[in-house]
């Protein structure tokens, strides 16, 4: 299954050109083999919702699904820059008593934005710690599916790498209540979102696989010499990140033409063969410069991604060899090179974390730490 974004096409995040409202309200809208749409409620504070609603009117209800994101205190939170606005745990801005009422807040304006009565999933957007581990959020998160505000609930870690201690202990929490998460995983970045699929497996729960693209790379329209707008936050990458990652994914292609598929088709192939992912989520990207292709091309080419596997298991692991970034850079959340006070996204690893690691046979000195260096990536 594939699903498409309102974080596509740079309207709400920072990359390519941002399209007009007009082009995402048609970019987004159901279609038999492109029928899962997801949004945050925190994207443009709440103008990626409106979209979303103007793409979902007139469609009905059960032909497509919708999953939507809550986390993000933009309604009485402060933004802090490129940082963006406090989780809605944060304890300058309520107790744990107030959490449950918060998320009710935040999903019912978040319904009303897209014009719906429920979301298909509803996920924890973007947590802190204490999102991942308060018994107060989740059954916060619970109260909403009770009351038919969602049919499922999930966890989306993020934005950047890392969280992968914190999000399989949420699986090991709540598992009996969390349906879906959603991670960064493709055949560029395999770790290390890969460390949390067989726990996600072993929980029931399904996972929706973000960043599929790299970057926008797997589309084939960004060059090695691409040049990228200064506000482009894929310019802050360090150097030398698309020149290796197309060597790479030329390193893909015949493995992509033996089986029929686009390399993109191919990168989504190769995410749906690991355990538990049961959708792809890649952003599609309006590029500058002569060569780039209609974001709307890139649409019609997701929406031919073939239902049935198109890939042999001895290619799934060539891919994974192929596109090995183990250790390429610094990870987010519970990490072994983290020290003092906790931060948003970033803080040591506890005590029951360890037992947890060695649970699902991971070393945080070995399997959570940048161990090479970060050129590419």
């Amino acid at each position: 299954m594939a699903a498409i974004g309102t974080w596509s096409g740079g309207r709400f995040m920072r990359f390519g050109e941002a399209i007009s409202d007009e082009r995402l309200v048609e970019l987004l809208r159901p279609a038999p083999a492109l029928s899962t749409l997801i949004t945050s409620d925190v994207y443009g504070m709440g103008a990626a919702d409106l979209l979303a609603g103007d793409a979902l009117a007139g469609c009905a209800r059960g032909e497509f699904c919708v999953v939507g994101a809550v986390g993000h205190d933009f309604y009485t939170g402060e933004r802090n820059g490129a940082k963006g606005f406090p989780r809605f745990t944060d304890p300058a801005l309520r107790s744990p008593d107030a959490y449950a009422g918060y998320l009710r807040m935040a999903t019912e304006r978040s319904l009303e934005r897209c014009g719906l009565d429920h979301f298909d999933v509803l996920l924890l957007h973007n947590p802190d710690r204490t999102g991942y581990e308060s018994e107060a959020v989740w059954n916060g998160m619970v109260a909403l599916r009770d009351a038919g505000l969602t049919h499922a609930i999930g966890v989306a870690p993020g934005p950047a790498n890392g969280f992968t201690l914190d999000v399989i202990g949420c699986f090991e929490r709540f598992g009996s209540e969390i349906e879906w998460a959603m991670l960064i995983l493709n055949p560029l970045e395999p770790w290390p979102g890969e460390l949390a699929l067989a726990a996600a497996e072993a929980a029931g729960v399904k996972v929706i696989a973000r960043v599929v693209d790299y970057g926008g790379l797997f589309w084939g329209d960004v060059r090695a010499d691409h040049e990228f707008a200064r506000e482009d936050h894929r310019a802050f990458r360090p150097a030398g990140w698309v020149t290796e990652g197309l060597a790479r994914i030329e390193q893909m292609r015949p493995l992509a033409e033996r089986s029929g598929l686009t390399l993109m088709q191919l990168a989504c192939q190769w995410d749906l063969a690991q355990p538990a992912v049961a959708c792809v989520a890649p952003t599609l990207i309006q590029e500058s410069g002569a060569g780039a292709r209609t974001i709307e091309s890139k649409r019609a080419e997701l929406s031919a991604l073939p239902a049935k596997p198109a890939i042999k298991e001895e290619d799934v692991a060539e891919i994974r060899r192929i596109g090995d970034n183990t250790g390429c850079m610094a990870l987010k959340g519970a990490v072994p090179d983290h020290s003092g006070a906790d931060l948003p996204d970033r803080w040591r690893i506890a005590d029951g974390q360890l037992a947890l690691a060695a649970r699902w046979r991971i070393d945080p000195e070995v399997d959570l730490a940048k161990t090479r260096g970060q050129s590419s990536r």
